[in-house]
Formats: structure tokens, C-alpha cells, sequence
């Protein structure tokens, strides 16, 4: 079992910046990586960001590319998505989430183990 919570949600202003963090605990050896989800009101979840535990590569949706980060503190088995010049659209409930299933870092389907989300709230 791994136990993921998320943090560092909140209200910012367009154009500013937050930064999530996501805590992993338990079995984390047997995952593949951590990924970042949202979901704004009336849509559905999509991908954000990832990064693969053994390569350490990352991924990107193109909405954030540019603007979004995601980092790894091995030591404290976390991952961070530093979030810049923040647009009202990326308003969104944002998940963490733990790859289970091999393969590519894009489906939700591939990600087992979900934190509670935290609420992004981009004012204009």
C-alpha cells in the first residue's frame, strides 16, 4: 500500500506562482513515478505533470509546458509542481497519484494509489 497526500493549495492572483507538494508513503519501491492530475468544475480529470522514479524524466501536458515544474526529493520521498505565471483556466482541483502499471505516464488509468486533491484557485 502507498499512502499519497497532497499540500500547498490555495488562491493566487493571475500570473503568480504556488507550489504543490506531494508526500508518498509505504511501498513506494514498487511504483513506476508520481504524476499530477486536475479537475476544474464541469470537466473532466486530466494529466498535468509526471516524473519517472528510474529515469527521472518528465512529462508535461502542453497547457503547462513552460510554466509548470515537477521536481523529486528522493530523501523525503516527495514531489513538488512548482506552478508559475498561473492563468484563471488552470483553476482546478490538483491530484497527486502514484504509477502502478508500467507503461506510458499519461492515463490516469496507469496510476493506482490518489491523494484527496488540493484546491487551485486562479483569480483574474
Amino acid at each position: 500500500q502507498v499512502q499519497v497526500v497532497e499540500s500547498g493549495g490555495g488562491l493566487v492572483q493571475a500570473g503568480g506562482s504556488l507550489r504543490l507538494s506531494c508526500a508518498a508513503s509505504g511501498r513506494t519501491s514498487s511504483t513506476y513515478g508520481m504524476g499530477w492530475f486536475r479537475q476544474a468544475p464541469g470537466k473532466e480529470r486530466e494529466f498535468v505533470a509526471a516524473i519517472s522514479w528510474a529515469s527521472e524524466s518528465t512529462y508535461y501536458a502542453n497547457s503547462v509546458k513552460g510554466r509548470f515544474t515537477i521536481s523529486r526529493d528522493k530523501a523525503k520521498n516527495t514531489v513538488y509542481l512548482q506552478m508559475n505565471s498561473l492563468k484563471r483556466e488552470d483553476t482546478a482541483v490538483y491530484y497527486c497519484a502514484c504509477k502502478t502499471v508500467g507503461g506510458n505516464f499519461y492515463d490516469e488509468i496507469r496510476y493506482g494509489y490518489w491523494g484527496q486533491g488540493t484546491q487551485v484557485t486562479v483569480s483574474s
